[in-house]
């Protein structure tokens, strides 16, 4: 077996046509467009890698992108009063606080200092709340999350019934996708550093989602022929063969696990473009929703 390959940028591609289609309508009938403010705290060259290419995403759909960059030392009050000055703008509809924060501040004030309505990244903890509950819906889903499963509904995957495994249970991916695969019926297992025999629960996924930060972490006796596997892992690791002196490389090993699951995101390429893409698509629908609310007399 040859697993299909998800081609999270050919997916990503078609969304992003449809919002630079929208967003020019509203430009063109409704006479603004959609604003998308970026806070990032410090120089993690990661951070601003994903700022840029965010910033650039924007422009190529019509979005207008504002970029604010504090030194790693600014104190909370000076990022809160930020974003509550972003949050109070009527050009900006959507602010994503690049994640993570440096270590003194305190990231759950910063996040819950973004307006829900504007709170594109799904972080909020009123929309992480309602998440987490049945028949709750939060204005916006986390991008990432979002992301692998709109790639796991591509490649055919079903999901009701079936035995899901989330490798990772950051707040950022690993928790929220694990309440996105309950809400649509499987049985979810969350695995961490503390979980025993992890290749042994691995290989009884029908949907596996690796997203634990370790390189080529997910070897093909970990997973059970004929899964999803869906690698939300990006990490630079050394290549002296490589031009650069480095590549990057998913969580899971793309060339042994492709000879066991059905289908496989590859990474980079697979969920990377998704999160992007997810992240244009909320601003479009916070601007969209503002619109709707004017044009009620709210």
């Amino acid at each position: 077996m040859t697993a299909k390959i998800i081609d999270g940028e050919l997916v990503a591609s078609r969304i992003r046509d449809q919002i630079a289609d929208a967003t020019e309508k509203m430009a063109r009938e409704q006479g603004f467009r959609p604003g998308l403010a970026t806070v990032l705290v410090g120089d993690n060259p990661s951070s601003r890698q994903y700022v840029r290419m965010k910033q650039n995403r924007c422009k190529k759909v019509g979005i207008l992108s504002f970029g604010y960059n504090l030194p790693e030392e600014s104190g909370q009050d000076e990022i809160e009063d930020l974003v509550r000055k972003l949050g109070n703008d009527p050009k900006i509809h959507g602010i994503l606080v690049q994640l993570p924060l440096p270590g003194h501040l305190d990231e759950e004030a910063v996040l819950n200092a973004v307006p829900l309505h504007k709170d594109v990244d799904g972080f909020h903890p009123v929309n992480i709340g309602r998440l987490s509950m049945k028949e709750r819906n939060p204005l916006f889903v986390p991008c990432t999350p979002a992301g692998v499963i709109r790639l796991l509904e591509e490649a055919g995957a079903q999901f009701e019934g079936a035995e899901a495994v989330v490798l990772g249970r950051s707040n950022i991916v690993g928790l929220p996708v694990a309440m996105l695969l309950i809400h649509r019926n499987a049985t979810v297992t969350v695995c961490h550093s503390r979980t025993k025999n992890l290749p042994a629960v691995c290989r009884r996924a029908d949907i596996l989602i690796a997203a634990v930060g370790r390189p080529l972490m997910v070897k093909a006796d970990w997973v059970k022929p004929g899964a999803f596997v869906i690698d939300v892992g990006s990490n630079r690791i050394d290549d002296p063969q490589s031009e650069k002196g480095y590549r990057w490389v998913g969580d899971v090993d793309f060339d042994e696990v492709k000879e066991v699951a059905a289908a496989l995101t590859p990474s980079p390429g697979g969920v990377g473009p998704m999160t992007i893409a997810g992240l244009l698509q909320n601003t479009l629908q916070a601007a969209q929703r503002l619109e709707e609310h004017k044009n009620s007399g709210g």
